[in-house]
Parts: structure tokens; sequence; C-alpha cells
């Protein structure tokens, strides 16, 4: 079962729970199906690699592992605290996602 999310590609967010807890990254990619979300230099794991054509060498690799969207918060970039989002409507007939705590719009 899919959940609604209020986080996108690009945006900043903090970790919550977890091995990573208070660490803030970017998020690289959102999984939507599995609710989960991959973030830039967090839940690292290794991987061992065989040779291949791609990866001459083989060995170990570092990479990030998704992680899911329950441990993570947005970061507003006016306050720069970890916030909840709600959603609002511009005249123009645009939705636009709000910081409840400084009410200040998160998609400048």
């Amino acid at each position: 079962m899919t959940v609604k999310t209020n986080i996108k590609k690009d945006d900043k967010v903090k970790v919550i729970a977890g091995k990573d807890d208070g660490k803030i990254g970017k998020v690289l990619k959102v999984i939507r199906k599995e609710n989960r979300v991959i973030v830039e230099n967090i839940n690292k794991v290794k991987r061992h690699v065989k040779p291949d054509m791609k990866n001459r060498q083989g060995g170990i690799i570092e990479k990030e592992a998704p992680i899911h969207l329950s441990n993570v918060m947005l970061m507003c970039n006016h306050c720069m605290k970890p916030s909840r989002v709600r959603m609002q409507e511009l005249e123009n007939g645009k939705k636009v996602r709000v910081c409840r705590k400084c009410n200040e719009n998160i998609d400048a």
C-alpha cells in the first residue's frame, strides 16, 4: 500500500530514527511503491561485487540503501528545522507545501 508523501526529489530531510538518527541529507530518489527514500550519504551499505564489463576491478562498493518515509522529516529552508507540512492553494490555483512552524512556502 502506498502512502501519500510530501517529500520530493532534491528536498533536504532529517533522519529521525535508525542508525543515522539526526543526520541531514538530500533526497536522491523517492520509491513510492515501497514508501521509501534514498538520501545522500545516509544508510550506507557495502556490496561485494564481482568484476564485470562495467566494474573491471570488482571488490567492495559502498552505496546508499533506501530508508522508510516515516524515518525522515522534511527540513524547512527558512526556519532550518524539521517540520510537518500542510498544503495551501495559491490565488492562481497552484498547490504549494507550507511549513507548519513558520508558515513559509517550502516550494519557493
